[in-house]
This record gives structure tokens, sequence and C-alpha cells, in this order.
């Protein structure tokens, strides 16, 4: 799971916290984890390849389980580092209302200073991307139409633009999602519009707008979706900031890095180099083509000169 968490995930983290600030030794393995999604496993196996190459010692357990298990994992010191999206910060500090968390740098911001406090937390570099709910377009629709942002997307609907939107229930209903684009941006789908679909899945969404199931267009993705690029797909932009943003960037234990310092430096230009389009195309790789993630890991750090 990237984003949404159980209510109760606050209250546990809390409760938790009594495993913060464990000695780390200069000999004991660096414990790097992921979450099981797509992007968790590769951004993962990045982290393990670039430390491995650096001669540092690393216990890989990668795809632990979703992100309330990882998140636990780390207070409690069962691992030591795995990479974290900013906007979860407002479910790990129950400040979802918080602006804060619509913009990427007050987002790293908030997260890094409440989790140095209180769990003795590191927040990392992290990437210029946003794996947020975002809609996007069929590549040959934005070109014809020049869209490339949700305000040139809801002139071009209030204009009449023919769009129908493949979406989950949640996606339509939840006042964070379509409805607060729809008010941002001063456009209105209607019942006709809109392809609701059972469940979650942009997998489905993304299919449905590829194919003009039911004559969609477009669909609900997550915006560094592997599938978007492979799918014909443009995401829109989002200027207003209606989304939470939710850049992904390494966090570990502040015992870990004391005893590390060098994890800051090698994993900057890894997680720098890693913007939305990019994602995109690893995460593709993965779930378009069927690689492996380590092995897409590892081909993208050579190609971008992160190993020796």
């Amino acid at each position: 799971m990237r984003h949404s968490l159980a209510a109760s995930l606050f209250a546990t983290t809390l409760a938790m916290a009594g495993g913060m600030g464990q000695a780390v030794a200069q000999d004991d393995p660096i414990r790097v984890a992921s979450k099981i999604d797509t992007e968790g496993a590769l951004i993962g196996n990045m982290i393990v390849e670039v430390l491995e190459n650096a001669d540092l010692p690393v216990e890989s357990r990668l795809e632990l389980g979703p992100t309330n298990i990882v998140r636990q994992a780390l207070i409690s010191g069962d691992i030591d580092l795995y990479p974290e999206y900013t906007g979860n910060g407002a479910f790990f500090t129950d400040t979802t209302d918080d602006p804060a968390w619509k913009d990427i740098e007050t987002g790293f911001d908030k997260i890094r200073d409440v989790d140095a406090e209180q769990n003795d937390l590191a927040w990392l570099t992290p990437a210029p991307a946003n794996n947020t709910w975002a809609i996007a377009l069929r590549q040959t629709l934005a070109e014809d139409n020049d869209l490339s942002t949700m305000a040139d997307f809801g002139r071009w609907v209030s204009d009449g633009g023919e769009v129908k939107l493949a979406a989950s229930a949640e996606f339509v209903e939840s006042d964070a999602a379509l409805p607060s684009f729809q008010r941002a941006y001063d456009f209105t789908l209607d019942q006709d519009q809109l392809l609701v679909l059972s469940g979650g899945n942009t997998a489905a969404t993304i299919r449905a707008a590829a194919e003009g199931t039911s004559g969609a267009n477009a669909a609900m993705v997550y915006g560094t979706d592997g599938a978007i690029a492979a799918a014909g797909l443009k995401v829109m932009d989002d200027p207003e900031g209606v989304q939470m943003v939710y850049a992904p960037a390494p966090v570990v234990r502040q015992a870990t890095l004391e005893s590390y310092p060098q994890i800051e430096a090698l994993l900057a230009p890894v997680f720098e180099s890693l913007d939305r389009e990019t994602l995109q195309a690893l995460n593709g790789k993965i779930q378009v083509d069927g690689l492996p993630a380590d092995q897409v890991a590892r081909d993208y750090l050579t190609e971008q000169g992160l190993l020796d």
C-alpha cells in the first residue's frame, strides 16, 4: 500500500516508540526494507545496490509489507532504512488537514522535523516526483487539445471537451479527490462522463482509458504508475496543489546514520534522478515488461553512472 493508512497507525506508531535509539555497531548490517509494491521494490533495490557498491554491510528485507508494517518495523528498530512517501507524514502525525502536505518542500520539512524529534528518524533527500492521485488522458487527446495541466483540462471540459473518466467510486465520491479537482479547476463531470469501476486498482482504470472501454479516454491514476506511458496516457499536472504530495524519500534510523554517515551522500544522487517520468518508465519495465525489480534497479543505476 502506497498511501492510505489505517486510522490506528498514529497511535500504534507512538506506542512502538520504545525501540528508538538502539545503538548500531560499525559492523552491524544496514537492514534495508521496502513496501510490498512495485515502486517500493524498485527503489528498495536501488538503495541495496548503492550501499553494497560502497562496500557497506547490507541485509535485504525488501517487500516486507504494507506501510503500517514497515513503518512500525523502522520505529521499533527491527529495520534501519526504507523508502517512504512525504504525504504519508500527514497520517503519521495525524495532521491530514494541514496544507503543508500539498507542497513538497513544506511537507518534507514537517515530517523530517517531527520524526527527528519524536522518533529519532532522519529523512534524506527526496525524489522530485509525486506519486499521488491524478488524472491522465490519452496522449493523442492531450496533444491535439494542448492539454498538460488540470487547469487546461478544466477549461477544455467546461468548453465542451468530450471526456469520459474511468475511476474508482472512492475517487469520484471522496471530497479530497475528484470533487476537490472540480472546485479548484472549475469544471464538472456528470454521470455520463464517468465510468466508475469497483475497487481502486489503477491498472483497471488505465486499461479502460487505453482501450476506450465504454468510451473512456481518461483515467484516475497515481502519478508514477508504470502502466501510464505504456498505455499511451499523459498525466495532467496539478499547479494548484489540490492533492497531497507523495514524494519518495529514504528514511533511516538516526543511530544507523550516525554509524554510517555516508548513506546520505550515497543516496542523494539516486533520489535526485527519480523524476515522475523516470519512475513511470522504470515501474513500467517491471509492471508491463515483467522484468525483475532488482535487474531494473541495477541497470538504471549503471546507466546513470551510480555504480562502479
